[in-house]
């Protein structure tokens, strides 16, 4: 991906800028209810292996890894989007961020981790129970409550 386009505006620049890639609204809520179930975690995890990539929450005892995906730069089939203005090159970089998810996903797998993925609009109770229930069924794992069926596995 050689070609970088340019903002179609100084707003749509600012607001690009801006975009947070973590620290978000979901995974705030996420780590928020995990740390009251009584979990630590780490954030921005750089698992070995996974050269310039982050694990949004990890588990690195148990080698569970949580990513948050936002709709847009992930794809959500349901909110997905891709802007007017420069499409071929967003329709390129939406793509490439994809396949990277997969190949993280594989790297990860591959080290021995377990892979949980939710996008931004899933019930933060939904995934905090999901990864509850994975949490206590690996090494080194809690389990003092009880857990809910998986949901959202990869």
């Amino acid at each position: 991906m050689a070609y970088k386009p340019i903002a179609s505006s100084p707003e749509i620049s600012e607001r690009m800028r801006q975009a947070k890639t973590r620290g978000t609204k979901p995974e705030l809520m996420i780590r928020r209810l995990l740390h009251a179930a009584g979990y630590r975690y780490r954030v921005q995890f750089r698992a070995s292996g996974l050269a310039r990539r982050t694990v949004d929450l990890a588990f690195p005892r148990q080698r569970v890894a949580v990513f948050i995906d936002g709709c847009f730069w992930h794809g959500c089939t349901l909110h997905r989007s891709i802007p007017k203005s420069n499409n071929r090159w967003w329709s390129q970089k939406l793509t490439e961020n994809h396949n990277r998810d997969v190949d993280t996903d594989e790297r990860l797998k591959r080290l021995g981790w377990r892979v949980l993925r939710f996008w931004e609009h899933d019930d933060p109770a939904n995934a905090v129970s999901m990864i509850s229930s994975v949490l206590k069924r690996r090494p080194g794992a809690k389990t003092d409550s009880a857990a809910s069926p998986a949901r959202k596995a990869i």
